[in-house]
């Protein structure tokens, strides 16, 4: 073997799981610098697009890497490598996101999850993800500190839809981004445009073709020895080509000796390349030979990975020789620890049969796939199989995980990303990959592909044992079961999970848990709560019994939304954080989806106990991660914060959140029954905090009809208790329509079925929506009792259905809080009328009256000189409207013009 010990080399490094992405390769030692090609490009500079191509091998990348070392100091560089991977646009978009997020780490958070969870069979609008994204990053660019992207080796990438994006994305591109791409083939843009305004410069093979001097200095800088005709004669047939003279000085090194020394280039590019490296493998040594073929497969590779791929422990030795002596690799990270080939040089080594490639290409991904799945590189491991020709070992791959990790985890973002790899004739070779792909469907909400999926289960019947046939059966109606919930089909649901729970066998714990919750979730719908909460203790002994932390977790969530619908907020708040608890060992680099339900209804609830900071960081933490995971639960974080808006007067930013919680509904295929009538309801109550009673009074009547009617459907899964919330609105309905008596008759019965449900907290949300109205029409005892109604109702903890009285009748409320018993919610909403000093108040003014938040926001634009048509169209609300609001903050401040009420509210502290 020849010794190969004393050649330099980087030093170990630990294995990194991921390449540098974005790391932009040095110049190759012996680079000829090209100053006059760096002009030219530079006078690109003001422009949009520098584009370089030309064939193989004429130093397309080398100028790139030149280039972006000599730019401005204040420029920027970005080098995005290009690979066929990057050929599927959602793919191409990503890496560019990532990438740009190194310089921007707040751009396009939202945008990069959509992409990550992008299917292969969903259409996905690139061009107006690009414009959200382009706009977004407009703010973040500066003209003072400009950013040159560079795509290198588009060719490889490039195709009709991923050209269509580069199009829109370049005639859209912002200040202060510069695109620069190298190719081998011109892309298929239309670039007239832009070569009309002078904002495209084109270097092309002529221009990047070697003159005869840089030819010399490149010849003269390796000691050829070739002099005169032989030198002339070997410039003139290169013609310029960069890559033909390096082959030969490779092949020129490996020679050895004045007589062996090749003196010339003959013959087409072909022929050339295919001589030079001829010469230049011949003359490597045997074992090196064989590591090029062995790894030229892989598209990166280290050492590690080469020693599995070889069954060899020499590989990091062999690495350093190729370094030394240029054998065309090319770094991927900053520690020189990844590495891949020069496209052009792994084409030839995978194209070309050889007596040095012992071991088939089949078994080279195979020990690759290993390899990688050893490393926790699923993703990579099951690439490997398929391109091994090797179904069954990718579906081993997939198979190792379990229904019960993949319930308990949930997060089916995962899943069906891998699902995008994997040919359709995979997903449907065995029960278990049906069983657990359509469980991802069905998790992600995906309900009629889960269903078709799950029908493929008869092809396997009967099974070959009755055991066996029982078990396919439950799991098949446990899906079933969860189906069926989210099409909001009560009976199926109730018949198909409780035949599941009869006959699952005792290790499909994960399908039990799931189907518990399930039954749990519509006892809620059905305001059986006793029910609910038996359900609740059984999921959490299950749990417990099998000793999994994430299901233990799903139980407490399960047990604090029966809590929360009790009234029992504390108790609640409580349950969410032993769950949280119970998480705490797990790795926090890991995504789960339970986690992010926690983490939303801890939001959630703090929000009912009037801490409205507190819930805004934990329901923004809990979107994210839900995001990251595919799980509709944003829904929770989404609502919740367009509510925390709204109750704020910041009703654009309400309705954008609602926005965004539908975009992403729509990108994930979530079937509107999961959302629809939830968010709905959110902007009903929005619109009434407006004034838009026109449109309220539309959308509440078609809400009632479908689940209050004469046949009402099951209400959504993350809002079992739709129905009543939705009465809860139209009595507010009524009071502004000028019923005041209609909207009484509701609210009694709302109090009267919490009272008998058990639902405390509807109760106090209808009592304290009575006691406003009451109080409006000077029924003051009867207010008073109402309150006490109301207190004893809310001694589990719920703060804010007493909001509107904390901001509309603070001074009656603190008198009344000062009369009764004190007890734990009484001292509590004490504690908050201090508060209000900080909100839209009078206080310091005993003759004025409090301002409602309508009023408050138009006093806000009346200040900034807004005319009422102006406020109006704000605010969404009627010209009359704002008339009204108007009269009424004149009354309420003393004064008798706009002028005055804005001087009066100054001097009160009410604005600033």
């Amino acid at each position: 073997m020849t010794d190969l010990s004393p050649l330099p080399g980087p030093a170990s490094v630990a294995v990194a799981t991921l390449g540098g992405r974005f790391f932009r390769p040095p110049l190759p030692d012996g680079h000829v610098l090209r100053p006059r090609l760096c002009e030219r490009l530079s006078a690109g500079l003001g422009g949009r697009l520098l584009l370089v191509s030309a064939p193989a091998g004429f130093g397309k990348s080398s100028l790139a890497v030149e280039f972006c070392q000599g730019l401005p100091e204040h420029w920027q560089s970005l080098w995005l490598g290009l690979s066929p991977r990057d050929s599927d646009p959602g793919r191409f978009l990503e890496r560019l996101l990532e990438g740009l997020q190194e310089y921007f780490p707040q751009l396009g958070r939202q945008a990069l999850g959509l992409l990550k969870m992008r299917q292969r069979h969903q259409p996905f609008a690139f061009e107006e993800w690009l414009d959200g994204l382009l706009d977004e990053l407009a703010v973040h660019l500066s003209p003072g500190n400009p950013l040159l992207l560079v795509l290198d080796d588009y060719h490889l990438a490039q195709g009709p839809v991923l050209d269509r994006c580069l199009q829109f994305f370049l005639n859209h591109l912002p200040d202060g981004l510069l695109v620069m791409v190298t190719s081998r083939q011109r892309p298929d843009w239309h670039l007239a445009r832009l070569r009309l305004s002078r904002q495209l410069l084109e270097l092309h093979e002529q221009d990047l073709r070697l003159t005869h001097d840089e030819a010399l200095t490149l010849l003269d800088r390796h000691s050829i020895s070739l002099r005169g005709e032989a030198l002339e004669s070997l410039i003139q047939r290169s013609e310029g080509w960069v890559a033909g003279l390096r082959f030969w000085l490779l092949a020129a090194s490996e020679a050895g000796s004045e007589g062996a020394l090749p003196q010339s280039l003959y013959g087409g590019e072909g022929l050339i390349r295919d001589y030079l490296l001829e010469e230049v493998i011949d003359c490597l040594p045997a074992e090196v030979q064989s590591f090029l073929y062995d790894t030229a497969p892989q598209e990166r590779f280290c050492s590690e990975l080469c020693d599995a791929v070889r069954e060899a422990h020499d590989s990091a030795e062999i690495l350093r020789f190729l370094l030394a002596h240029q054998v065309f690799l090319v770094p991927l990270d900053e520690h020189g620890h990844w590495y891949r080939y020069h496209h052009l040089f792994s084409d030839l080594l995978r194209s070309r049969p050889t007596a040095q490639a012992m071991v088939p290409t089949a078994s080279l991904h195979l020990r690759a796939c290993r390899w990688f799945n050893a490393q926790g590189l699923l993703d990579e491991a099951v690439e490997q199989a398929l391109r091994a020709g090797h179904l069954d070992v990718a579906a081993n791959l997939v198979q190792n995980l379990s229904e019960e990790q993949l319930l308990a985890e949930q997060n089916v973002g995962m899943l069906l990303r891998w699902k995008m790899d994997l040919p359709d004739s995979l997903l449907i070779s065995t029960p278990r990959l049906i069983v657990l792909y359509s469980w991802a469907l069905g998790l992600a909400c995906q309900l009629d592909a889960a269903e078709e999926l799950a029908s493929h289960l008869s092809r396997f019947l009967p099974a070959p044992s009755a055991t066996a046939q029982k078990s396919m059966l439950a799991q098949w109606l446990a899906l079933s079961g969860i189906i069926a919930r989210g099409r909001g089909n009560r009976e199926l649901t109730l018949r198909y999970c409780t035949e599941a729970l009869e006959s699952l066998p005792a290790k499909r714990y994960g399908q039990r848990l799931m189907c518990l919750s399930t039954l749990s979730n519509l006892a809620i719908a059905d305001s059986d709560l006793w029910r609910a909460r038996g359900l609740n203790r059984e999921s959490l002994e299950l749990a417990q019994r099998v000793g999994n932390p994430l299901f233990e977790a799903l139980a407490h969530y399960d047990r604090a939304r029966v809590l929360q619908a009790r009234g029992e907020i504390l108790r609640s708040l409580d349950e969410v954080r032993q769950g949280l608890q119970r998480l705490q060992g797990l790795s926090p680099q890991r995504l789960y989806a339970v986690r992010a339900r926690l983490t939303l209804y801890e939001g959630f609830l703090l929000a009912l106990r009037l801490q409205p900071q507190a819930a805004r960081a934990r329901l923004l933490a809990g979107l994210a991660e839900a995001r990251a995971c595919r799980d509709i639960s944003v829904l929770i974080g989404h609502c919740v914060i367009a509510r925390l808006e709204g109750s704020s007067g910041e009703f654009a930013k309400a309705f954008a959140e609602l926005a965004e919680a539908e975009r992403l509904m729509h990108i994930w295929d979530v079937p509107p029954i999961y959302y629809l009538a939830m968010i709905t309801l959110v902007k009903c109550e929005l619109w009434l905090a407006q004034g838009r009673t026109d449109l309220a009074e539309a959308w509440l009547a078609r809400l009632g009809q479908t689940y209050n009617g004469e046949h009402p459907a099951a209400p959504p899964e993350f809002h079992p208790q739709l129905p009543l919330h939705i009465e809860l609105q139209q009595a507010v309905l009524d009071v502004m329509k000028g019923q005041p008596m209609l909207a009484e008759g509701r609210l009694n019965a709302l109090h009267e079925h919490g009272q008998h449900s058990g639902r405390q907290m509807l109760s106090v949300m209808a009592l304290s929506q009575k006691i406003i109205l009451l109080l409006a029409g000077g029924r003051e005892s009867e207010a008073r009792k109402a309150l006490a109604q109301a207190l004893e109702a809310a001694a589990g903890g719920v703060l804010q259905p007493f909001d509107p009285l904390l901001t509309e009748h603070p001074d009656w409320l603190r008198g009344q809080l000062q009369l009764c018993a004190p007890t734990a919610v009484s001292q509590s909403l004490s504690e908050k009328l201090p508060a209000l000093v900080s909100r839209p108040m009078l206080e310091a003014s005993p003759a004025a009256e409090q301002l409602s938040t309508r009023e408050m926001a138009v006093l806000r634009l009346i200040a900034q000189g807004c005319s009422n048509q102006e406020i109006s169209d704000q605010l969404f609300i009627s010209l009359h409207t704002v008339k009204t609001h108007a009269s009424h903050i004149n009354s309420k401040l003393g004064v008798e013009r706009r002028t005055q009420a804005v001087a009066r509210a100054k001097e009160l502290g009410v604005l600033r």
